[in-house]
């Protein structure tokens, strides 16, 4: 073999020995969690990447996470306050690089991990976010939204048969109300959990609830991320409906707390408080009701008092008004008497010259209408239809009473009547002579 020939096993050393040389010792390394998967030997592997943008990969590197490692690392993440690995996780781990000959591939073998630093990400972000949506004035304004004082269709977002469900729900039912509620299950952790919260909220608004709540149990910071997200955040801002939080944390705020009507730290507590309102909604209810019988009665009273003095001034007060209307017709008939006679006789001569402008011209008028009622009554006389039929008029009409005015009104075999002054005579149609075939002394060939 040629002197500058290697084998694969040589160039492999060979790559290792450089990487080694060139990356001495191990070294921290920060990225995303990506395609994370665990063997059944305890092992664990998964990509660490730069994203550009949050969304193309800039670069990435295998990590190798095998089980001796692996304890120490999660004793790590539970003293860091219970992180635990998941996709999409910022990390800030520790390792050494190697060449892992029998795939050829270059990989970080991981040893460790810094909780403190995905922790510090985790509050950056939520800070973030809480200062994007005041910004754009959205922390307020479902907290703007009306609650009303019966909400007992509940719609609520949380992970069907959990633990935070049972709660809620166990504590509502055990009030005794008549609770509706609708259920839309969502997953409460893990990558794309905020968008599909994000979709229930709108989901539970068309189904017309009067509150929606979203709940999840208690868990690590990074766990309770899914509720600092920005999107959920908008959602919950941006529903016409009261939208409460019953995320079990004691310590920390979420986005989703800051921008909800309300928020409360367990699922029990949340459901607690809508018990409560309910609650104080009947007991006040109850109170007005029995706050109606004893002013209903003290109102009576008062008015049958208020009755009882105005019946006893009835009589002196009508007969103060009488007097006083009294007065005031005797005042006034006393001045109307001469107005009224002076009046009278202005009204008398007016008619008296009217009567005399006026008789000529009435006269006149009935003497032209008596002359046009004798002419219309002569003329009515002459042409009265008797009058006409004892001079030789006749009248002919068909079967069915019309009136025959040319021949064109019958046809061959029509039933005629022909009605003169002193009787009537029926007659068949055996021919018809239309106008423009008259022509007299030539026999008709029809018959």
């Amino acid at each position: 073999m040629d002197a500058g020939t290697l084998t694969v096993g040589e160039l492999a050393r060979g790559v290792d020995a450089a990487l080694t040389t060139w990356f001495a010792g191990e070294l921290w390394v920060t990225g995303e969690i990506a395609d994370l998967r665990r063997s059944n030997h305890g092992h664990a592997y998964f990509q660490l990447v730069e994203r550009e943008g949050g969304s193309r990969n800039l670069a990435s590197i295998d990590v190798a996470l095998f089980d001796s490692a692996r304890r120490y690392v999660n004793s790590q993440l539970k003293a860091g306050g219970g992180v635990r690995m998941t996709d999409g996780m910022q990390v800030r781990i520790r390792g050494r690089i190697e060449f892992y000959a029998p795939q050829g591939r270059v990989q970080l073998r991981m040893s460790g991990i810094d909780p403190a630093y995905t922790l510090a990400l985790l509050v950056s972000e939520r800070d973030r976010v809480v200062a994007r949506l005041d910004a754009d004035g959205l922390l307020s304004r479902n907290a703007a939204t009306t609650l009303v004082q019966f909400p007992l269709r509940v719609g609520l977002a949380t992970s069907d048969g959990s633990a935070a469900m049972a709660d809620f729900v166990d504590e509502l039912r055990a009030s005794g109300f008549a609770w509706q509620i609708r259920l839309v299950h969502v997953p409460v952790q893990g990558h794309g959990a905020d968008e599909l919260i994000a979709r229930a909220i709108d989901q539970l608004i068309d189904e017309d609830v009067d509150v929606v709540v979203l709940v999840r149990g208690g868990g690590s910071r990074l766990d309770l991320s899914t509720f600092d997200s920005e999107t959920l955040g908008r959602a919950i801002a941006a529903s016409p409906v009261p939208v409460l939080t019953g995320v079990g944390h004691e310590i920390d705020t979420s986005v989703a707390d800051v921008a909800a009507h309300t928020s409360y730290k367990t699922p029990t507590a949340c459901a607690a408080a809508l018990v409560g309102r309910v609650r104080d909604g009947w007991s006040r209810a109850d109170q007005l009701w029995s706050a109606i019988p004893p002013k209903a009665l003290a109102s009576s009273q008062r008015l049958d008092s208020d009755l009882t003095r105005e019946l006893r001034s009835l009589p002196r007060v009508a007969r103060a008004r009488v007097q006083a209307a009294r007065a005031r017709i005797d005042a006034s008939s006393r001045a109307a008497g001469p107005v009224a006679m002076r009046r009278l006789g202005d009204e008398q001569a007016l008619r008296q010259r009217q009567v005399h402008l006026l008789a000529p011209s009435v006269r006149r008028s009935l003497e032209r209408a008596e002359r046009r009622l004798d002419v219309l009554a002569a003329s009515a006389d002459g042409a009265d239809p008797s009058r006409l039929m004892r001079r030789g008029w006749s009248i002919m009409r068909t079967s069915k009473g019309t009136v025959v005015r040319s021949p064109r009104d019958v046809t061959m075999g029509d039933r005629l009547t022909t009605s003169m002054a002193d009787g009537a005579i029926e007659s068949d149609v055996v021919r018809v002579v239309a106008p423009a075939d008259t022509n007299e002394g030539e026999p008709d060939d029809s018959r």
